[in-house]
């Protein structure tokens, strides 16, 4: 990196994958502000939450805001846009399509989002994937129902079904019937798993045969799931900024990023959700390099894996490591 070249143009020109980013708090700040104000309501707070539940509440507000098919359609070339703008050269959004508003089904959130996401991508040069994410807390008909919608659209834009919310109380292993019938149709599993809770979760989450593994954390917690990781490969979608604010570590400088790569463990790196923790995915390269200590090297790794973690076509994989070789040549 030459003197005049900031670490954020370096790691903008880094081809990456962003693989754990939920798709309405990717919203823009400037677009929330204007359609609070259309809306007559107050904006919710960013990156300062008393816990858990009050950053639930502020991404309730989010969807709430999404209440017409026409602002859903400009959230999605928004983020697009600026997935584009920040290396970005496959990118995997998580919903919950029956929180949709803006429809009157599940299955219309996904007619609609699912083209337009695609349309997105060929404006803006990005390969698009839907990740149809499970709600942890709402139960077993809900999984199995989420999943079973998943598996509808598996040939139209979604690659995967996810499990979110608070792991406490909701282990990974009560979605195994859902994560069966999401095989079946040839998705992806990625469920968050190693966040709030401790490194049995992790383990539990590789015993069930997920692909990847959003967050975990927490696996450094125990050197055996780490071992376990490292041994099958299964990549972590890691989010330091996220695990910051939201008190899973107490700060950047602490994170346990540097000690999973060190363990071979194979990591993306993620936003999670950008507007409400303020940051974009570059920000998350930076901070590794100049906070974490993670070398250049390592973190050309961290693009890799990302690529090759994800579920993009063989062609877009190709070109993006081909891409990726050159420019740590560069």
């Amino acid at each position: 990196m030459t003197p005049r070249t900031s670490a954020r143009d370096r790691f903008t020109a880094l081809p990456k994958a962003h693989l754990h980013v939920h798709l309405e708090a990717a919203m823009r700040e400037a677009t929330l502000r204007q359609w609070c104000a259309e809306d007559g309501i107050e904006v919710p707070p960013l990156v300062e939450y008393a816990d858990f539940t009050a950053f639930l509440g502020a991404y309730g507000l989010l969807i709430d805001l999404l209440h017409t098919p026409e602002r859903v359609g400009r959230l999605l070339d928004e983020v697009v846009a600026d997935a584009a703008a920040q290396g970005v050269v496959a990118l995997e959004f998580a919903s919950i399509p029956e929180k949709a508003v803006a429809f009157g089904s599940a299955e219309e959130a996904l007619e609609f989002i699912l083209p337009a996401a695609s349309d997105a991508g060929r404006r803006h040069g990005v390969w698009t994937g839907s990740i149809v994410s499970i709600d942890r807390g709402a139960g077993r008909e809900h999984a199995l129902e989420a999943a079973r919608l998943a598996a509808r659209f598996a040939d139209r834009g979604v690659v995967a079904v996810g499990l979110v919310a608070d792991e406490r109380g909701n282990p990974v292993a009560d979605a195994a019937g859902a994560f069966a019938i999401a095989r079946d149709a040839g998705l992806g599993v990625v469920p968050h798993a190693g966040e709030l809770a401790g490194p049995d979760e992790v383990r539990s989450a590789i015993e069930l045969g997920v692909d990847r593994i959003q967050h975990g954390v927490r696996a450094v917690e125990d050197p055996r799931v780490l071992e376990l990781l490292a041994e099958r490969g299964t990549c972590l979608d890691v989010c330091p900024t996220s695990n910051v604010v939201l008190d899973v570590y107490p700060s950047l400088e602490e994170h346990p990023l540097p000690r999973l790569l060190e363990a071979g463990v194979r990591c993306s790196l993620g936003a999670d959700d950008p507007l409400l923790f303020g940051v974009d995915v570059v920000d998350e390269y930076v901070a590794a390099h100049e906070r974490m200590g993670v070398s250049v090297a390592r973190l050309v790794g961290v693009a890799r894996a990302s690529i090759e973690a994800s579920f993009a076509p063989d062609d877009v994989k190709r070109d993006a490591l081909a891409r990726i070789e050159a420019w740590r040549l560069d």
